[in-house]
């Protein structure tokens, strides 16, 4: 049966789905942001005219959209509600968190695990994280005879299917890798599929058939593939996925990976990590404070503007 695991790591909970010792879909979550299940008192601060939605603001002063919102609700009103779906980040803009009244008590925002179900674990696969992640960041993912590209856009997430094999052949070998990418990279909300152009109805059908079986579980509404080869899926959407944030907010994600795997090393010295100018800046200083108490040992930081973003390396040192 599978299981969900989390690893709570540094300014970052990662999940992976478990079944017989294989990860069949991923989760991240950056603590500290509103996430979904959190219920707080907040302060109406705009609603459209004629309209149930509007805008709130938490006592932390971040701001959120809500709908749903009662007839009576006015401007300057506090509010009781329900985060329903994550604030996402998008390349040059961030889509604020959604919420709606609530009756429910005040509680604060459950973790990943407590959202899960999840069994906490001390430590996964560094390898195999690994492999998930540079697939967020490069945007690719390879199969046999094609590779998907998987664009995040504010509108949905693009995928093309690309490679040497002829249409019929290539739409059917990248289902599965689709099926298999898209839990991994805990894609969600509108997806678009751009498969090769498929002139024959019953060609179409068969891409169709194969795709109901890859994503048999998951749970999805999906149109039938149009004479020009695409697809769309549409899954509930609570928070951004691994690729988003991979994408869309690089230097933050690649400041959380160099921080865990310095956590991860054994052995007493200095903790150095080496990186760009920009990770270097967004290892906040209470990750730095988490590094050093769950090590014991004082922790370097060292600028390399010669190394790419994604090339940061962390080593213990002699002291």
């Amino acid at each position: 049966m599978a299981e969900w695991q989390v690893f709570q790591g540094i300014g970052e909970h990662r999940a992976l789905l478990m079944d017989h010792g294989r990860a069949i879909a991923a989760k991240v979550d950056w603590p500290g942001e509103l996430v979904p299940g959190q219920v707080a008192e907040v302060k109406l601060v705009h609603r459209q005219r004629g309209s149930t939605r509007g805008s709130v603001q938490f006592d932390s002063g971040e701001k959120a959209w809500v709908d749903r919102l009662p007839r009576d609700a006015s401007e300057g009103a506090r509010l009781r509600v329900e985060v329903v779906r994550a604030p996402i980040g998008e390349v040059g803009r961030a889509k604020p968190a959604l919420v709606r009244p609530t009756s429910a008590e005040p509680r604060p925002a459950p973790s990943l695990a407590e959202r899960l179900g999840a069994k906490v674990v001390q430590s996964f696969d560094s390898a195999e994280w690994s492999e998930f992640w540079w697939t967020a960041w490069s945007g690719r993912h390879s199969f046999a005879g094609g590779e998907l590209v998987f664009s995040p856009t504010p509108a949905m997430t693009l995928v093309d299917v690309d490679g040497d094999l002829p249409p019929r052949a290539l739409a059917m070998a990248a289902v599965e890798p689709l099926a298999e990418a898209i839990r991994l990279l805990d894609l969600s909300g509108s997806i678009g599929v751009d498969f090769p152009t498929l002139a024959s109805k019953a060609d179409r059908k068969a891409v169709d058939a194969a795709l109901e079986d890859a994503f048999a579980g998951w749970p999805h509404e999906r149109t039938a593939m149009n004479g020009f080869g695409f697809v769309q899926i549409v899954a509930r959407r609570e928070a951004p996925s691994l690729l988003e944030r991979v994408q869309n907010d690089p230097v933050g994600a690649v400041a959380r990976l160099a921080v865990n795997h310095a956590a991860a090393m054994n052995g007493p010295g200095i903790t150095l990590i080496t990186a760009h100018p920009a990770v270097i800046a967004a290892l906040r200083a209470d990750w730095l404070e988490q590094l050093y108490l769950k090590t014991a040992r004082p922790v370097e930081l060292r600028a390399a503007p010669e190394v790419a973003l994604e090339g940061w390396h962390t080593q213990i040192v002699g002291p």
